[in-house]
């Protein structure tokens, strides 16, 4: 059984952290029946996974995609969007083009706002009566 250590693998993956979740990912595929690329030689998988990235039996890139790819929930198609028709730039152009959608003889109609101060609100909120509670929908 041959002894492997981080220094055998940092030169092959040089981010200590990486080099776990790979090792520790493929250790799981081999838990759930990947084939192995060295002699087990009777060591348990993580060991197994270790040994493989130091023979660079496997690309860590390879296994840095696929466990990125393990992770995904949601994978994310680009894709084109519609063509929208053109907007006016200019409030102007806007009036215009309104003026000539609308059939003759009709005006347009002034658009009221109401305000409302704060006070008001509050006591429209407090005037509502909460639903009960055991009524079933």
């Amino acid at each position: 059984m041959a002894r492997v250590t981080v220094e055998d693998c940092i030169d092959k993956v040089e981010n200590r952290f990486d080099l776990v979740l790979l090792a520790g990912h493929r250790a799981r595929q081999v838990s759930q029946g990947e084939q192995i690329t060295v002699d087990r030689d009777n060591d348990k998988n993580p060991v197994v996974a270790l040994r493989e990235i130091a023979e660079e039996t496997l690309s860590p890139g390879d296994l840095k995609e696929d466990l990125i790819h393990s992770l995904q929930k949601h994978v994310e198609v680009d894709e084109p969007e519609p063509d929208l028709p053109e907007l006016p730039a200019e409030p102007q152009e806007e009036a215009a083009v309104a003026q000539q959608q609308r059939p003759e003889g009709v005006e347009e109609e002034a658009v009221a706002f109401d305000r409302m101060s704060e006070e008001e609100l509050l006591a429209g909120i407090e005037g509502l009566v909460p639903p009960d509670k055991n009524d079933d929908f």
